[in-house]
């Protein structure tokens, strides 16, 4: 399957195109919006920031531009630094808004708190995260079982013709060349959600090892980011690791199909996708997860990812724009995601993300009705 062409570069530069550069602190974006349009946007030239997930990054280009192109006087410059640095940058009102891929914890959200009051969470992107190989003479899709994987990410799977796998993929030629394992070296919504997914289906690696935006690996290579995963991935023959679905098809890497709960072996597309977060309709940030959906027809690694704004905003001008932007990010905008390889989020989680954009305030009133 080939993904649309399009202006993010996965090894390069982590900021958008020039066309959506701003400045560099939301205290020193210009924001007289007094002159309204349609939909909230201004005629005044307005300058927003945001920084995290680099599994919402692809997305994010893509959107941004669209709504630039309709709202030219709106730049949106967003950096692709992962949710741990998106999340801390955000906390110290260096950004207009934040974006990581897990939710904040307890003791996230009362630093934010402390340091710029209520936070409100909201889903703006749905994609699946494809467990990705460097073996250039394989070209089919491996098979794997949550054992398997979880045996490779722990080091006790080291070559790739080791029974555990060839067993599986009788019919394939697996060279014993040994596994090197890859991993996000920063704090991560992506290594939230593939941790997630193994101390849900392994024991071991959740009492070894467990979940969270940053952990101990057992052993392997450490890459900043999803755009450095894959390109570590793709220098490196033999190697093992995780990108968001979109990095895997951009690179054309080949990846697992991974065996799900129900026992069937699935790729990540968006049909799989979408098939695991149907399983889960009561989505929120307090239950977020989608790991190993049941369903024949589900993927196991799938995560919504989420963006952080202050509920009360201090300009009301500027968060009528920013909330235009966001809401064209959770509803039209989702039309733009199949091109990009997301999966649209579904239209309840649509509704429940307008209905907290909603809940933002600016000196005591909604900023959107």
């Amino acid at each position: 399957m080939q993904i649309a062409k399009r202006v993010w570069k996965p090894f390069g530069a982590l900021a958008l195109t020039a066309t959506l550069l701003a400045g560099c602190g939301s205290s020193a974006t210009p924001s007289d919006t007094t002159n309204q349009t349609g939909g909230g946007a201004s005629q005044q030239k307005v300058q927003l920031t945001g920084a995290g997930s680099s599994f919402d990054y692809p997305y994010f280009s893509k959107a941004f531009a669209e709504y630039k192109n309709s709202h030219p006087n709106v730049e949106v410059n967003y950096q692709s630094v992962g949710s741990g640095a998106g999340i801390e940058q955000f906390t110290k009102q260096l950004v207009d808004f934040g974006a990581t891929d897990v939710p904040l914890n307890k003791d996230e959200y009362a630093k934010a708190k402390a340091a710029g009051g209520d936070v409100v969470e909201i889903p703006v992107a749905l994609g699946g995260v494809a467990l990705a190989y460097n073996l250039p003479d394989v070209t089919q899709p491996l098979k794997m079982t949550p054992d398997v994987v979880a045996k490779i990410f722990l080091g006790k799977i080291k070559t790739w013709n080791d029974p555990a796998i060839q067993s599986l993929n009788p019919d394939v030629k697996l060279p014993n060349t040994p596994i090197t394992t890859v991993h996000r070296s920063d704090g991560s919504g992506t290594n939230y959600i593939v941790t997630d997914y193994l101390s849900t289906v392994s024991p071991e690696w959740n009492s070894s090892v467990g979940k969270g935006k940053s952990v101990q690996w057992p052993g392997g290579i450490g890459a900043k980011g999803n755009e450095g995963v894959a390109g570590q991935i793709k220098q490196t023959v033999g190697a093992f690791g995780y990108v968001e679905l979109a990095y895997a098809l951009e690179t054309k890497m080949n990846y697992a199909a991974l065996q799900n709960k129900a026992g069937k072996y699935v790729t990540p597309t968006l049909e799989s996708v979408t098939a695991a977060a149907s399983q889960f309709p009561n989505v929120s940030a307090e239950n977020f997860s989608i790991v190993n959906a049941p369903g024949d027809g589900s993927y196991p690694i799938a995560g919504y990812s989420w963006v952080l704004l202050w509920k009360d905003q201090k300009d009301a001008n500027k968060a009528k724009v920013l909330l235009d932007v966001m809401k064209y990010v959770v509803t039209d905008g989702q039309k733009l995601a199949t091109s990009i390889q997301y999966a649209p989020l579904p239209q309840n989680v649509q509704e429940m993300a307008v209905g907290l954009l909603k809940q933002v305030q600016a000196n005591g009133q909604p900023v959107m009705q």
